[in-house]
């Protein structure tokens, strides 16, 4: 059984939140719930949950700003919030989860599943920590991605990757230092994280961080020749779209 807690400052969404977890998640108890930071912080230091569902935006200041002002984080996190692209970005990034409002079953539920699963694993003090590093971070900073292998977590910093590669529903990460990651998230959903940070797909199972180009060869169809001695395919239908982004670097 997993104990919950809930911050949220409107009533109807802790009730209809409430509900949903009655009703579909059956193994997660709800001990206590909140209206805001300061009342959250009690709630969590009284009943010691094992996952608190975390609205970003409250009244008395963010979801971001509750958890800076607790020392000990051992419990696992699910934010709620309406669309923000920024602050979901970040989420991601840290690998945590989160839950669009309004809220459907389907996503609780597997949120819930993902929370239940790290509770015997792993808490996300280190995922919460590289989240708030990445919040204060100046916006034209590259943040901080947490990649997670089998039973570990990295925090590696993007300008750091070279390139990633497709191996089915897992992508390779290769690094500057020489080193490799097998991570478990497609390289779709890494493409998703990484466009805006100077990389591009140049094949459906590549992704190369520009920086680490060195030169583009015409041969085989085209080749971009990476800084670390590899050779990434440029697909024929991207060919064109690669070699414009690659003249005006």
């Amino acid at each position: 059984m997993l104990k919950a807690v809930i911050v949220e400052d409107e009533k109807r969404s802790r009730e209809t939140l409430t509900g949903l977890l009655k009703l579909y998640c059956k193994n997660v108890e709800v001990v206590a719930e909140a209206d805001g930071v300061q009342n959250g912080i009690k709630a969590i230091k009284k009943q010691k949950p094992d996952v608190v569902f975390l609205d970003i935006q409250m009244p008395d200041g963010s979801g971001f700003k509750m958890l800076e002002l607790i020392d000990d984080i051992d419990f696992d996190v699910i934010f709620t919030t309406a669309y923000d692209q920024f602050a979901i970005k970040a989420i991601k990034f840290s690998a945590l989860d989160y839950l669009l409002k309004p809220i459907f079953p389907e996503d609780l539920i597997k949120a819930v599943k993902k929370a239940e699963e790290k509770k015997t694993t792993q808490k996300a003090k280190v995922n919460i920590d590289v989240l708030l590093e990445n919040i204060k971070k100046p916006k034209d900073e590259s943040p901080k991605i947490v990649l997670s292998t089998s039973g570990e977590m990295h925090i590696i910093k993007i300008e750091n990757i070279i390139r990633c590669e497709s191996d089915n529903y897992y992508t390779l990460f290769y690094f500057n230092d020489g080193k490799k990651l097998l991570v478990s998230k497609t390289l779709k959903e890494n493409e998703e994280l990484l466009s805006e940070y100077n990389f591009i797909r140049p094949h459906k199972s590549h992704l190369v961080n520009v920086i680490y180009i060195k030169s583009f060869l015409k041969s085989e169809g085209g080749l971009i020749l990476m800084t670390d001695g590899s050779k990434v395919p440029v697909s024929r239908r991207k060919r064109e779209k690669i070699v414009e982004i690659l003249s005006n670097l």
